[in-house]
């Protein structure tokens, strides 16, 4: 008997079968792409909830988002912890806006601004319990750290410098 000459294609399946196996590549990369698009949509709504959240704290506690740190030192226990509390929810709202929009530098500015009146709490904060600031992601400890050196708040005394 001969043996018969097979063609290329023969050896891997019809015709039909190699633009199924293409197609079903190709939904998989659609699919992998739409996850990756919900996934990246779902983190934005989620900073901007966030970052919104903060914004109706800081109207609903001006003396926290414009403080008198010295004011709230000297004040009750409570004021205290509620203006730590507001310090980190704000860190937070940052750090998540910073992470879902790394390629819009005004959300960066945004929270550039409202840092800086939180710096002396922050120093201070960072000098009693290093620990603290390690509760951040290392892109928010660098830049809490990073403005503080700019503002020229340093141990001991943590007081806004002029800039």
């Amino acid at each position: 008997m001969s043996q018969l000459s097979i063609s290329w294609w023969q050896k891997y399946g019809t015709l039909a079968q190699m633009a199924q196996a293409t197609v079903a590549l190709l939904g998989f990369v659609a699919i992998m792409f739409q996850i990756n698009e919900i996934r990246t949509g779902n983190r934005a709504t989620s900073a901007r909830q966030a970052f919104l959240g903060y914004t109706d704290l800081a109207f609903k506690n001006p003396q926290f988002s414009a403080p008198d740190y010295d004011a709230i030192k000297a004040g009750s226990h409570e004021a205290e912890v509620q203006y730590e509390s507001f310090v980190a929810y704000f860190l937070y709202a940052c750090e998540e806006a910073t992470a879902a929009f790394a390629d819009r530098r005004e959300w960066l500015a945004s929270c550039d601004y409202d840092l800086k009146p939180h710096l002396p709490f922050l120093c201070e904060k960072n000098r009693a319990e290093p620990a603290y600031l390690a509760t951040y992601s290392a892109v928010t400890q660098e830049w809490v750290k990073t403005s503080m050196k700019t503002a020229s708040v340093t141990p001991p005394d943590c007081r806004l410098g002029k800039t």
